[in-house]
């Protein structure tokens, strides 16, 4: 259905036409209204259109395999979107849908390159539209993408806190059993029985007594720290299940809509195929 030149005069997409210009656009340009809730295109449809909002709002948003929705942009008077299909000829690779009664101008993949070959410039213009869209992607990946409980820690983690770490583990270790066991051997036997060393710390021992004690205390602050560290991560690690959990709910709810939505074009087919039937017989009696 074509439009009013005069709703193009105030449009920053053909602000460069004169109005002869606009009188023919207009002719060949289709004017399309799109009631609330209305559903422009899906994503994964054909594309061969390019839409320009002449009123209201269009929402442009996909759904990730858990099934949350991820808004891109919301389109509103002025602005355009359905570019990439028209420029790569691919299906549409997000869902429009109205968020209001929204009046919209189609452009076909015929109709804009007559449109580039009257203003190249605007060319430019429709490659900034889909970089900005490309950066809006990116970063909204950066935010969906799941987290890895230990990196995320490890980003975070001190110099101190890696030390108390290591010591902990060590502490733990057959290593660490092995080293001990040899130190309070050989000390004992030093400070006991005449083997030709002077005995510095005769039983029962006060020094080493003493050594110990600082060992198991300071052992013990970073055993402390270490599991403060643990019970942080597992805090982490719970967060992470519940989002886990979350998009595993919100995907089969996707897939029941899904199913929903398959369904109703399948009755709607059917529908027609029934209608169409019974239309062919009724003419051959």
């Amino acid at each position: 259905m074509a439009i009013n030149h005069e709703l193009l005069s105030d449009l920053k997409f053909f602000e460069l036409y004169d109005q002869d210009d606009r009188q023919a656009f207009a002719k060949v340009v289709d004017h399309i209204l799109l009631p609330t809730g209305k559903v422009l295109f899906e994503r994964g449809d054909p594309g061969d259109a390019l839409f320009i909002v002449l009123s209201g709002k269009v929402e442009l948003f996909i759904r990730n395999v858990a099934g949350e929705k991820i808004v891109f942009t919301c389109a509103e008077r002025g602005d355009f979107f359905g570019e990439l299909s028209i420029a790569d000829r691919g299906p549409r690779t997000a869902t429009a849908v109205a968020l209001e009664d929204a009046e919209l101008i189609s452009l076909s993949r015929d109709n804009l390159q007559l449109f580039f070959q009257k203003r190249p410039d605007a060319a430019l213009d429709l490659i900034a539209a889909m970089a900005t869209m490309i950066r809006k992607a990116d970063e909204i990946l950066n935010k969906q993408v799941s987290r890895n409980v230990n990196e995320e820690i490890q980003e975070n983690i001190t110099s101190f806190q890696k030390i108390a770490d290591w010591i902990a583990w060590f502490g733990g270790s057959m290593a660490f059993l092995i080293i001990n066991t040899m130190w309070f051997l050989g000390w004992i036997i030093i400070n006991t029985f005449d083997v030709g060393i002077r005995q510095f710390d005769p039983f029962p021992f006060g020094l080493l007594t003493m050594i110990v004690s600082l060992e198991a205390i300071f052992l013990s602050i970073f055993v402390l720290i270490s599991q403060n560290r643990q019970s942080e991560k597992d805090r982490v690690r719970s967060e992470i299940d519940y989002e886990v959990n979350v998009k595993a709910e919100l995907e089969i709810g996707y897939l029941h809509d899904k199913t929903d939505r398959l369904q109703e074009k399948m009755l709607e087919r059917f529908a027609k195929l029934e209608k169409m039937l019974h239309d062919r017989d009724s003419v051959a009696k």
